[in-house]
């Protein structure tokens, strides 16, 4: 049985709502804080046991594709969510501005490489979708190229799936009242400076045009295999355990087992 957090999956013909009523939404979870994360630990541990069981089994892959704006906590949600996994089966990959060597090719050819091999999981912070979301709102690339792109993202993700990859697309997100209040608590905690580029505070004067960029892309790429999870992110236990939750029960729906080793071994090895 799935859990309430399906309610956040994006289905194909239907518009993203991005305002600040979604971001605060905790209708897919009815109990407290305290019970949510009590919750949460109990998914973690579960993880735990499933992504071992997807590196035994070495049959499967899991893609996690985290977007959302600046301080919408991808870092948070990545140190959260996968703090118990084995690092030996599991790997990050981050997408910042395209360096001169991936410029020169094609915007897919830098993701592609990162994808996750057999008996693997990859988390993508940031992703391809950057390439209709900063290339749209600064105007970068022609609009023709941009409507390419997201056929282009459809056709990727297809070949993903065909070849044995589970892809789980997560938009955490929160509204602009709740960035404006993380960004003041980072300037103001010196331990959370770091966090800070110099382009967060320009950025943000383009809430807007991210939104709506954000709103075009979820839903022209937003499939029935496929889907976008559309997570509110104002309350950061919350948006972990709609993630891990979704993680955990598409771990759950492949049906690993572990590889057993043949009767004639089994003898040889033990006399």
């Amino acid at each position: 049985m799935k859990s309430r957090f399906e309610r956040y999956a994006l289905r194909p013909g239907q518009k993203a709502r991005l305002d600040g009523r979604v971001a605060e939404d905790r209708s897919g979870f009815k109990g407290t804080k305290d019970e949510g994360l009590g919750e949460l630990e109990k998914r973690v541990k579960r993880l735990d046991v499933l992504q071992e069981l997807l590196y035994a089994e070495h049959k499967h892959r899991l893609l996690v594709v985290l977007q959302g704006m600046d301080t919408s906590g991808k870092d948070a949600t990545i140190r959260r969510v996968f703090q118990g996994v084995n690092p030996q089966g599991v790997k990050v990959a981050k997408f910042g501005p395209p360096t001169p060597e991936e410029l020169g090719r094609d915007f897919l050819w830098r993701v592609h490489k990162e994808v996750p091999e057999s008996g693997e999981m990859t988390i993508f912070n940031r992703s391809h979708y950057e390439g209709v979301l900063v290339e749209k709102v600064h105007r970068l690339v022609p609009k023709e190229v941009l409507k390419e792109r997201y056929g282009q993202i459809r056709d990727f993700e297809r070949l993903l799936l065909e070849s044995g990859t589970t892809v789980l697309k997560f938009y955490l997100h929160i509204d602009r009242d709740e960035q404006k209040r993380r960004l003041k608590e980072r300037l103001a905690d010196p331990t959370k400076q770091w966090k800070l580029s110099v382009n967060d505070l320009p950025e943000r004067e383009h809430w807007t045009e991210y939104i709506e960029a954000y709103a075009e892309a979820l839903e022209k790429t937003t499939t029935d295999d496929a889907p976008w999870y559309v997570v509110p992110s104002n309350h950061p236990w919350l948006r972990d355990l709609a993630v891990c939750t979704i993680i955990v029960e598409a771990l759950e729906a492949m049906h690993m087992r572990y590889p057993t080793l043949p009767k004639g071994e089994k003898r040889s090895v033990v006399k």
